[in-house]
Order: C-alpha cells, then structure tokens, then sequence
C-alpha cells in the first residue's frame, strides 16, 4: 500500500473525532461530556502509534507534540492571566455599543493576538449584553475578535506568526491585508448590526440595560496586565528570532523550550497573585481550559495525517502546476476550517514557494516570494485567518471562547449549528466576495 493511501486511511480517527464534537454535546450529551477527555486522547494516541510503531516515523509525531505544547502554553497563559483583569462597560447594550466594542476588540487583536484579545474581551462583552446575550453575540465576537480581526500584524495569529518566523517582513500583513481585512470586518458589521437591531427591538424598553455613569469603562487588576505583557513579549523568544535563544535541535529544526517554560511559569505566578475577588467576578475556573486541552490533545495528533497528505498532494506534479492564488486562497481556507490553521499556512506556503523555485528553509527565498509573488502569499495569509472562522476548531480561540460562554450558561450552536446557521449563510459569502474582489 503506497504512502498516500496509508495517509487517506490514516485520516479516519481524524474524521471520527470531528463527527463526535459535532455529535456529542447534541445526541449524547451527558456520554460525551463524561468522556471527550478519555476519548480525543486516545483518538490522538492511536495515530500517534500509529506513526511510530507502523511507519517507524517519528519525526512528525514530534513536530506534533512540539505544537500542541506551544499551543497550549500560550492559550493556557494568556487564559489564566486576562482571567485576572476586570473590564466593566458602563453603556446601554445597545447595536453600535456592541460593534464598537468588536470592532475595538479587532484592532486590539493585532496588538495582543487574537487568542490575547479574545481571552480578556469576552467576558465584559458577555457582562454588556447581560441577560439578553445570545448564540449570535458569541459567534459574530468569534468572527471579528478571535479570528478576522487578526490579520494585520505578525503577532495577531498563529499563521503570521509562522510565516514571520520564517522570513516574512513584520510589516507585510499590515501592508498588503489591511483592505481584504476592512471589507470583511465592514461586511460582517452590517450583517451584525442589522441582527443585533431586530433583537434588540424584540425587548421590553423596562427591560434593556441602562446606564448613567458618566465613565465609558473601569478597569482592575492593572497587576495583571502585567503579566499579559510578559506573556506578549515571550513570545518572541525563539531561536529562529533571536540566534541566542537555546534550542532543541531536532533533524536541524530548533524548537523553542524557553519560551514555553516561561509561559507557564508566567501564567501560575498570575493565577497566584491575582485578585481572587476579580476571578470569582469573572467566573474563572479551569474547566474551558481542560475542554481545550482535551480535545485538542486529539486534533493535533489526529490531523497529523491530514497535514501529510496536504503536503504530498502539493508537492506533486500535479499539485505543483494547479498552484494558482485561487488555488491557495479555496484550499487553505477549506483545510483551515476543520484543520489548526497554523500547520495549514505553512503546507500552503510551502508549496506556494515551490511552484515559483524557493525553499520555505532558506530565510532570503521567504522575503523574496514575499516581495515577488505577492498574491500568493496573501492568498495564504488571508485565507488561513480568515477560514479559521468556519468552525469552532479553524482556530484555538474560537473553543475557548465557546466554552467560557457555554459556562457562562450561554446556549451556543452545536458544531454542526455554528457551520449552517452562521458560517455558511453570514461568512462565506463575505470570503467569497473577498476572493472574488483582491484575487479575480
């Protein structure tokens, strides 16, 4: 059996998983809640074994293991430590108070990233719709927040960072994103405004939440910003950034151990230190966090052969003379829905460069297809961000957030409801006005 049928029939697991977040919480809610954390694992570990017992590879189980750890570290610490800030909005819940604060939390989300701004914004948004808060409120914060809104700087999400890592200049995505970036958010705030205005209009006038402070917002737990920051700039403690960094070198990759220790060193001495009484008022506890951890211990090492056969269908002949801006933009998108949109980024890149001769290893060939073939790579860029917006697994914020709302007793679409009531009908028509406007 050749290696490519092996990778199809490997992906099994993958799809299995995916129908059971899809299914579970619908058609055997208290089964899957009791077990998801038992369940992803060994759906992960099978694969895991898999590649290592059958194929005698180990390399890509430890390029997955080194992601999933980074993954969780940074979610993990960015979690616990805006956990510790207190955000309070002192407006009437009203349509433009809501895309106000979305659309602030998009630019925010290119300062801090996307899974920065989503973990600090998505309780005082959930506070500023107080009982009236509803699936649509969660889901176009999803939209706008945790995944569009982050397409502008190297830091705002995990794809450009990658791409950063790898030779991209800073300033690019800010430089060749920002319009694709305006008419999706610009789009996606009509849609929200006009939903938000017939809701709101629904309510009793006794019933809507009122305000007469004359401030716009408080903020405690200053000490905590703080540790966001340390978070922040951690980041950018790699060695592919900086040569000083100590690395662990694995087939000539290095891979970062330092940041990751000092983010979760960061995120317990936050969690140790922060005001318990902003926690309590926030609702923290641990159990989003452990849902994240869970079920994507499973989709990394699941998808390990999804990624493979990406990376096989691309680097064929075939594959090499389809490679075309549509081609990136559809098929980066579609993978980046159901895929982490991070490893997904770099098997399009990589072909991308491919086609036009460089080598996604060599730093010099990153900045020249950044400068030469410009709409391949925003193809790329864009379509990664943008698509993780498809699902609830297209990227880490987007779970994270649907649990802190699901705890905050919020009703949220299931897998399935999230992709036919909103992400078909409100999204991907706006992505496909895009690819039609910045690629045809």
């Amino acid at each position: 059996m050749n290696t490519l049928m092996m990778s199809i029939l490997a992906i099994t697991p993958f799809v299995l998983l995916l129908s059971m977040i899809a299914t579970g919480p619908v058609l055997y809610p208290h089964f899957w809640h009791r077990y998801y954390a038992l369940i992803a694992p060994l759906l992960g570990g099978s694969v895991l074994a898999y590649y290592i017992l059958v194929m005698h590879n180990i390399s890509i189980p430890i390029h997955a293991v080194a992601d999933y750890f980074q993954f969780i570290a940074i979610i993990g610490a960015l979690y616990i430590a805006s956990s510790g800030i207190l955000i309070e909005v002192h407006r009437t819940a009203s349509p433009a108070v809501n895309l106000l604060f979305l659309w602030s939390g998009a630019i925010l989300s290119n300062l801090i990233g996307t899974t920065g701004a989503s973990m600090l914004l998505i309780r005082p948004y959930i506070r500023l719709n107080g009982a009236h808060v509803r699936a649509y409120h969660i889901v176009f914060f999803i939209f706008m927040v945790s995944n569009v809104g982050g397409a502008l700087t190297a830091i705002a999400d995990p794809p450009n960072f990658i791409g950063f890592l790898k030779g991209v200049p800073f300033f690019w995505t800010l430089e060749h994103n920002f319009l694709p970036w305006l008419v999706a958010l610009s789009l996606l705030s009509v849609i929200f405004y006009i939903i938000d205005r017939r809701h709101t209009q629904t309510l009793p006038v006794d019933s809507k939440k009122t305000s007469s402070s004359s401030t716009w917002l408080t903020l405690k737990g200053l000490k905590n910003i703080g540790w966001l920051s340390l978070i922040l700039m951690a980041v950018f403690i790699d060695p592919n950034v900086f040569p000083w960094v100590p690395p662990i070198t694995y087939h000539g990759h290095p891979f970062s151990f330092i940041r990751e220790l000092i983010l979760l060193v960061v995120g317990l001495l936050s969690y140790r230190y922060a005001d318990k009484d902003i926690l309590q008022a926030n609702g923290f506890s641990l159990e989003p966090l452990k849902e994240v951890l869970f079920i994507f211990m499973g989709i990394f090492g699941t998808m390990m052969p999804a990624l493979m056969l990406i990376d096989e269908l691309a680097r064929s002949p075939i594959g090499q003379k389809s490679i075309t801006p549509h081609m990136l933009y559809w098929s980066t998108g579609i993978l980046s829905s159901v895929l982490d949109n991070a490893p997904t980024y770099l098997n399009f890149l990589t072909a991308g460069m491919a086609c036009k001769g460089f080598s996604v290893h060599h730093i010099k060939d990153v900045a020249t297809y950044a400068r030469e073939a410009i709409d391949y790579l925003r193809a790329t860029s864009i379509a990664a961000v943008f698509f993780g917006a498809m699902t609830y697994v297209g990227n880490g914020p987007n779970f994270m957030v649907r649990a802190i709302a699901v705890e905050q007793k919020i009703k949220m679409p299931s897998f399935g409801g999230y992709i036919t009531r909103y992400s078909l009908p409100f999204l991907l028509p706006i992505l496909g006005f895009v690819w039609w406007l910045f690629f045809c």
